[in-house]
């Protein structure tokens, strides 16, 4: 067993780096999911860094994706140790970017990431304790360990949710190998990689639903289950389950396996809103989806009950394009 480090070592990694053209979507700005990517590597470093041991992302907590970042910007993602537990480390993230030339940074978007140390048999192993030796530290620890009731909430009405083909809603379902080059620093594929797989797969969805170029402005509730493998076959399934006024809230599953027996387990899961678009990249009214099936109006109102944890939580609030008028008489039945 590795011995836990001391609490000498940093709990806090700065990754500066110039946003490339490859970062660009068919949007023309850096897409959420490489965001979530950068997010994902920078919390990795920092959990590392305090553990001295390899590290899983296990929970990634609301993301909201404000202003945009181009090709060309001056990134900048930081990543703090906020909270430890026995084996978990909660890692505040923020990404911010500036024009290189002005050197004005703008924050685009914070969030918790938790992750935990594993040893060589992939088991938890403890880690460190974290105190707080600020003001501010004191303030991101509280607000950490606020959040824990309200992320279980969260995960207690995910897990009760179940989607099958009596859905009627937009769903598109993305199939391929999990590629050598996803490959993460213990052998599995890197929990960036798989945001970046929800993000494409949501934008799809709600890009047919519209039939606009849509862009990600939440991700919400990412909860990763178990490993994926180099060489297994994924499956990301995204699901319309509910729109606001302007945002569309799918619901995206990621289930992967051994290709040879094709039994995929789930591997993970969270709600991630896509906004339509015009051509001047202004954020448009989309058209109200109306729940048909019994199962359309479960998941119509489990969208709802996660919209009202959110707004509840500290620091809570719901963006209009997140919100919607009271259901329509079809969906409140």
């Amino acid at each position: 067993m590795t011995t836990p480090p001391t609490a000498n070592h940093p709990h806090s990694v700065t990754l500066r780096f110039l946003a490339a053209p490859t970062d660009a979507g068919i949007t023309g700005t850096v897409a959420a999911g490489t965001v979530l990517e950068w997010v994902d590597k920078a919390a990795y470093a920092a959990a590392v860094g305090w553990s001295a041991n390899y590290c899983v992302t296990a929970y990634v907590g609301n993301i909201h994706f404000a202003d945009p970042i181009h090709s060309g910007d001056l990134v900048e993602v930081t990543a703090s140790v906020v909270y430890t537990g026995r084996s978990s480390m909660h890692i505040r993230t923020e990404v911010s970017f500036s024009d290189p030339r002005e050197r004005k940074p703008v924050t685009s978007s914070t969030c918790l990431v938790i992750f935990v140390a594993v040893d060589e048999q992939g088991k938890p192993t403890p880690v460190p304790s974290f105190t707080p030796g600020t003001a501010r530290e004191l303030e991101l620890r509280e607000h950490a360990l606020a959040r824990i009731e309200i992320r279980e909430r969260i995960v207690a009405s995910m897990k009760n949710q179940s989607y099958t083909d009596a859905g009627t809603a937009e769903r598109v379902v993305l199939r391929f190998l999990a590629a050598p080059t996803d490959v993460n620093w213990g052998g599995k594929v890197h929990g960036g990689i798989v945001m970046k797989w929800i993000d494409e797969a949501a934008d799809l969805c709600a890009s047919r639903y519209s039939g606009l170029d849509t862009v990600a402005v939440f991700s919400g509730g990412v909860r990763f289950y178990r490993p994926l493998h180099i060489g297994d076959l994924v499956e990301v399934e995204a699901r319309l389950v509910y729109t606001g006024t302007k945002g569309m809230h799918i619901a995206v599953h990621v289930r992967s396996g051994d290709p040879k027996t094709n039994q995929l387990e789930l591997t993970t899961y969270c709600l991630t809103v896509m906004v339509a678009r015009d051509d001047s990249g202004t954020a448009v009214p989309v058209k109200a989806w109306e729940p048909v099936t019994e199962e359309d109006t479960r998941l119509w109102h489990h969208a709802r009950e996660l919209l009202e944890i959110r707004a509840n939580a500290p620091g809570g609030y719901t963006p209009t394009h997140l919100s919607h008028e009271h259901p329509t008489a079809k969906a409140s039945r």
